[in-house]
């Protein structure tokens, strides 16, 4: 079926040619039985063979040249160099080629701001790693001095401090984790876990900053084993638990986080609810807070808001095949589910 588009194709390119040929053949054939009528019968018929073959052959040299310009084209968009653009030009009509020129001079420059443009991003990706690196030393160094020398300061100094020591430490996991998304090769290591006490494990490692934020952990549900990365896990929920601290300071006096386990039999699948007593999400926003850089109309007024952080939860979240899920009622919190699908081991 192919060549036969291909013989239509090639016919319909040139149909005003192949209908004056026709044409031409026709009016000859009328002159023939003007001319000749005892012998019209005999002419006609070569006239006809004549035609048909000329016609075949002109539609087999069409569909021999459209291969070779199609492939000089091919390689003419892969590479606008100088080279293919003159092989593209000597085997195309000498009609096209002005705007050959002119396309690949426009790519050529094209491609030449778009080489800078990749430099300057590598030069800043290398800024930003140099960066992170950098700033691990004085991290390291605030850890040191809060580890060796806690009974210098009051308990509240070292609450401030841890607190926000854990707030670079987000900030540095953000960038670390969203060149990690951006990698063509991922370290993942799915392992069993047990859904309930990793929580509990990560909510210790970011105690300092629900202690500010004054907040009161629940835990609910029967404990659940998924099949998940270890690292992915945990930094989506340290971003969940940053989200909910970073909106709670402007709420109600004793803000909760409830941690919650679900079985769907349904859907066999482990659900993990999320829920805050925080001021909540207006409805219009609700299906865009997943969005890179959206941060809504309480965005306007809340500082911290960058957009970023659930918008990396859910990258991560498709790289680990979580699927996610938001509920909130303006002045009654925000939930966020996670769906972990049921892995045959």
């Amino acid at each position: 079926m192919n060549w036969i588009k291909q013989i239509y194709d090639s016919f319909n390119a040139y149909k005003l040619w192949f209908l004056i040929f026709i044409a031409t053949c026709f009016l000859f054939s009328y002159l023939a039985w003007l001319a000749y009528p005892e012998t019209f019968k005999v002419l006609v018929g070569l006239m006809i063979v004549f035609t048909l073959a000329m016609i075949s052959m002109s539609i087999f040299m069409i569909m021999r040249k459209q291969k070779i310009i199609e492939a000089a084209f091919q390689n003419f968009l892969l590479e606008a160099t100088e080279t293919n653009e003159e092989i593209l030009c000597k085997v195309s009509p000498r009609t096209h080629w002005p705007v050959i020129r002119r396309i690949g001079s426009a790519i050529r420059s094209y491609q030449a701001e778009l080489n800078e443009q990749v430099i300057e991003l590598n030069e800043y990706e290398n800024y930003i790693e140099g960066w992170v690196h950098e700033i691990k030393k004085p991290l390291s160094l605030m850890t040191l001095i809060l580890d060796n020398r806690s009974d210098e300061m009051s308990p509240l100094v070292r609450q401030r401090m841890l607190h926000i020591r854990e707030q670079m430490l987000g900030d540095v996991e953000r960038i670390l984790y969203f060149a990690r998304l951006g990698a063509a090769h991922k370290d993942y290591i799915f392992v069993s876990i047990s859904l309930l006490a990793f929580c509990k494990q990560t909510i210790e490692n970011h105690q300092p900053i629900l202690d500010e934020a004054g907040f009161q952990i629940q835990f609910k549900g029967d404990e659940a084993e998924i099949f998940s990365d270890r690292k992915g896990l945990a930094f989506i929920l340290e971003q969940i638990i940053t989200n909910s601290t970073k909106h709670a300071t402007q709420n109600q006096e004793h803000p909760i986080l409830q941690f919650e386990t679900v079985h769907d039999e349904a859907g066999n699948q482990t659900i993990l609810h999320i829920c805050d007593n925080g001021p909540g999400v207006f409805e219009e926003d609700l299906p865009f807070i997943f969005d890179k850089g959206f941060t809504g109309r309480r965005g306007t007024y809340t500082r911290e808001a960058t957009g970023m952080g659930l918008f990396l939860v859910s990258r991560m979240a498709n790289d680990l095949a979580i699927q996610l899920e938001a509920k909130s009622e303006l002045g009654s919190g925000l939930t966020i589910s996670l769906l972990f699908p049921k892995v045959k081991q």
